[in-house]
């Protein structure tokens, strides 16, 4: 028995905009870009919210729409978890999962977010697996808890809204768009059959972007009262020292983008990458004999094909989806996941697995029968 993956969503923006509309931004070139990312377009989010594409995304999961792949229509009664996993909510407080709860009248789930970038879904779905072993009905130590018997899983992110489209090097990258997945407890399939995630220190701060939300304090250090003008002024330091903001931004920066050292971040991206894959295969006694496709976080070509080459496995052997999306950080296993069911590469029994790397850093992977 175990937590089957049943139903598939994905929604994107309304805007496209292709390699070459970035030609008029920055010092760049359609080919440039496609060479060394393999992208060619992205969508960007001008009037949808996070919230509107998890929204769309999880309607198409449930069922309740023609557009996703699911295995039958979930009432909104039958959902017992949310986890929401993003880096760019429209809110901090209330989390995303509780604002998708409330708008999809999931009376019954119980609903958190998780920050894990890149890695979001990989981290969102195996927390919802262990929640289900754990709470589902029929285990062992189900009594005394929430009974958790399904759940829907989302990767959503607006990165173009902490994107800085003056850094050729980065503007060229993100997308916006949302994924969903159901899953539920079922005695009769195997579902997830193996997880394996695992956290790095990102020492150099390779990949960061500041918070803009410090309120000023009205304190001084020694505990007094600071005058009027002062506080109206201040801001925290705290995280920005943490991760040396006042070096990454410079003069004249925006100061909530998102940062990335481009050859640090592919030299970690590579190796996890690998690494995720032969240990969750490890884990669940398979090889890679055993796998039908793999779904990998969409972040660059030249990593999938860095993968590839390591695994000893054609391209065809990965999905393929970031031409058309670029790098949506926690979006982009669902919506690459929902690709392969649209594509066909995904039947009934077959084993699949979702590998992710990101932020922080993090890194994981998903095995399933689906």
């Amino acid at each position: 028995m175990g937590s089957a993956l049943v139903g598939f969503g994905k929604a994107v923006p309304a805007l496209v905009v292709a390699n070459e509309t970035l030609e008029t931004l920055v010092d760049t070139s359609d080919e440039w870009i496609v060479t060394r990312t393999g992208i060619q377009s992205r969508h960007v989010a001008i009037g949808e919210t996070n919230a509107d594409l998890a929204e769309a995304a999880a309607r198409d999961a449930l069922g309740w729409t023609n557009g996703g792949f699911s295995e039958r229509r979930f009432d909104a009664s039958e959902i017992d978890l949310v986890v929401f996993a993003t880096i760019t909510p429209d809110t901090v407080c209330p989390s995303m999962a509780g604002l998708l709860r409330r708008r999809l009248g999931l009376e019954n789930a119980i609903a958190f977010d998780v920050n894990a970038a890149c890695t979001g879904f990989v981290y969102g779905t195996t927390i919802a697996e262990s929640m289900m072993a754990a709470c589902a009905p029929t285990s062992a130590g189900a009594a005394g808890r929430n009974p958790i018997r399904r759940a829907l899983v989302i990767g959503a992110e607006r990165l173009t809204r902490l994107t800085n489209w003056a850094d050729r090097n980065t503007c060229v990258l993100f997308g916006d768009g949302a994924g969903a997945a159901v899953l539920e407890w079922d005695e009769t399939r195997p579902g997830i059959m193996g997880s394996f995630i695992v956290n790095q220190d990102d020492f150099a701060n390779a990949l960061s972007s500041p918070a803009a939300y410090d309120a000023p304090q009205p304190f001084n250090a020694d505990g007094t009262l600071k005058e009027v003008p002062a506080l109206l002024g201040a801001a925290e330091q705290g995280i920005d020292d943490e991760l040396g903001v006042a070096e990454l931004v410079g003069a004249g920066r925006p100061r909530q983008v998102l940062y990335m050292d481009g050859p640090k971040v592919f030299k970690f991206a590579a190796e996890a990458m690998t690494e995720a894959v032969n240990q969750v295969l490890s884990r669940a006694n398979l090889s890679l004999d055993d796998i039908a496709c793999i779904i990998p976080h969409q972040a660059n070509e030249r990593i999938i094909k860095y993968a590839a080459k390591k695994l000893n496995r054609p391209m065809d052997f990965f999905q393929l989806s970031i031409a058309h999306t670029g790098n949506t950080s926690a979006a982009s296993v669902p919506m690459a996941l929902c690709d392969a069911y649209a594509n066909g590469r995904i039947n009934r029994g077959d084993k699949i697995i979702l590998v992710a790397f990101g932020g922080g850093f993090t890194s994981g992977a998903v095995l399933y029968e689906a």
